[in-house]
Formats: structure tokens, sequence, C-alpha cells
């Protein structure tokens, strides 16, 4: 068999739609404020591309770009400026920081209501407790992604590969929400690939080029790849590289019902649930009604 390929672009452009839809009801524009401390390249490009879909949703990016330089202190001063000013609806700060820094303290000092990455320990345990907050982003995409292909989660085995705070423990958080019987696994788990062989949706988040393969895969399970793996590519040219998933895509849509592509898959949706949470934050923190647009 030969599964479908699941088009995040195409999803992410709905859900930015949506964005856009909704912007327009509200009685001010919400702002995103993204920060950026040294001059890494893919920083840079993630930085532009999230102020350039920001602009298009119709509201207003403020981009802040530190030299690799600055201490942890005026970064800390940066970010709880930004909290503070009323002005500013959400706040992200673009990891990984220059080692001299710790991302824990940063984190720390963004106000909970503008934390639209959903990486404080407030929006972690509002996620933890079932109450509503403010969701990471990329796990948020992976289960809108997984409910094109199946809209009723519940009762559905969802197998995540990977425990980071980023994505494997938010993913598996939120597949619980959906009413899912989840099993957390990683790297160390015994029988990795018989527990794979068990999901029904098979997320993998592990940062392992191609880790997961073909007999991993029950056949007709939807897989959702986080990976996003830079390798070297001879085919290419001598030093070229190319990015590619956790999973063997051309093994996995021999057996998956539907798979999504790395890049091109998860990625897309990180940028439009990012959004979507800076007017979910705006509307939390002035008072306003969260539009019916993204009321789904």
């Amino acid at each position: 068999m030969s599964g479908r390929v699941i088009d995040g672009k195409a999803i992410a452009a709905g859900v930015r739609a949506d964005v856009v839809a909704a912007v327009k009801t509200l009685p001010e524009q919400p702002a995103l404020a993204v920060v950026l401390v040294g001059d890494d390249p893919a920083s840079q490009v993630y930085v532009s591309s999230k102020g350039k879909a920001t602009i298009e949703a119709g509201m207003r990016s403020v981009e802040i770009r530190l030299p690799k330089e600055t201490g942890e202190a005026d970064l800390l001063a940066q970010v709880e400026a930004l909290s503070r000013d009323p002005a500013i609806d959400g706040i992200l700060v673009q990891l990984p920081l220059p080692k001299h820094i710790s991302e824990q303290h940063i984190l720390a000092a963004i106000d909970p209501l503008k934390d639209v990455d959903g990486l404080t320990e407030a929006s972690a345990g509002k996620l933890l407790l079932g109450k509503p907050g403010l969701r990471p982003c990329t796990p948020v995409g992976c289960v809108i992604l997984a409910k094109t292909q199946r809209p009723d989660l519940a009762g559905a085995n969802v197998v995540v590969i990977g425990r980071s705070i980023l994505v494997g423990k938010p993913a598996a958080l939120l597949f619980l929400e959906q009413n899912a019987t989840v099993t957390l696994a990683h790297s160390k788990t015994r029988d990795l690939r018989v527990i794979s062989r068990g999901a029904d949706i098979l997320v993998a988040a592990v940062g392992r080029p191609e880790m997961v393969r073909g007999d991993w895969i029950r056949p007709g399970a939807i897989v959702i790849d986080v990976g996003t793996n830079r390798v070297p590519a001879p085919e290419k040219g001598e030093g070229k590289t190319k990015l590619v998933g956790d999973v063997n895509f051309k093994e996995a849509i021999e057996i998956a019902s539907a798979v999504t592509p790395s890049p091109g898959g998860v990625g897309p949706m990180t940028i439009a649930c990012l959004l979507r949470n800076t007017v979910l934050a705006s509307c939390a923190r002035r008072g306003w009604a969260v539009p019916d647009a993204l009321r789904a």
C-alpha cells in the first residue's frame, strides 16, 4: 500500500486563515515580540519568518535582536520589560540561547499570560492539570495534523517517542486531553519497535535521523514526524546537506495510512499555532471574547 502525505503547509494555511479572520474582529491589533540573541543563521531565518507571518496575519511584529555577548541580566531586563509592556500580547524568546545564559531563568521571566510558546512553569502546570491556558505550539500542531486524518481521537492508541519538555511530554498530555490512550516512549525504552507497532498514531520527536523504520509502523497507522535533522547529502555534491525527519519517510509511506513529511509537515504548523496563541493571549489579557474562528 501507499499512504497519504499529510500536507502540513496546506493545513497550516487554513489555521492562519482562521487567525486572519479572528484578528479582523478584535478591537485592537495584537502584538507579538520575538527576542533573538546571537547570530545563529537558522535562528535568524526562524525569527524573520515568524515576523513576516505575524504581519501577514494582521498583527504587529516586534523583533528584538541582541548580540551574542548579551549578558543574562541584560536579557532578563529586556524580557521583564516586555512582560510589563501593556502593548505586547505575546513574548517568544528564540531558543537555543548562548550557553552563558540560563534558558530556565529567562523563560521564568516571561509573563505567563504572554507565554505564546507555552513553556513557562505556569503554562506547563495548567496543561498538566487540564486547566485553560496557552499550549506549546508544536505539540498542538501535532494534534491538529492527527485530527485531519482521524477527527475523533478518543480511544486511539498513541505512541509518542521523545520525552522533551518542548514536544514529547506536552504532546502526550494533549493527546490525553483528546481521550486517547498514550504511551510515552524514548530512545532507552525496551522493545521500542514493538511498542511503536502498537500505535494507531505514532509521533516521532526523538531527534535521531530516520530512526523510525518501516517495520516500526503498524499497517494503516498515522505517523507524525516532528524531527528536523540535517545530514550529509553526497548525492547533491561534496559537503552538501539535506533535512530529514526522525522517520524513514520512504519506508513509512508504504506502510502507514498517512505520514507527515519533513520538512513540510509539522514545521508550518508550529508558526500557525504561534499566531493562534498570540490572538488567544491578547483576548485573555484584555478580556475580549475569543473570536468564533478560533473556537474550534
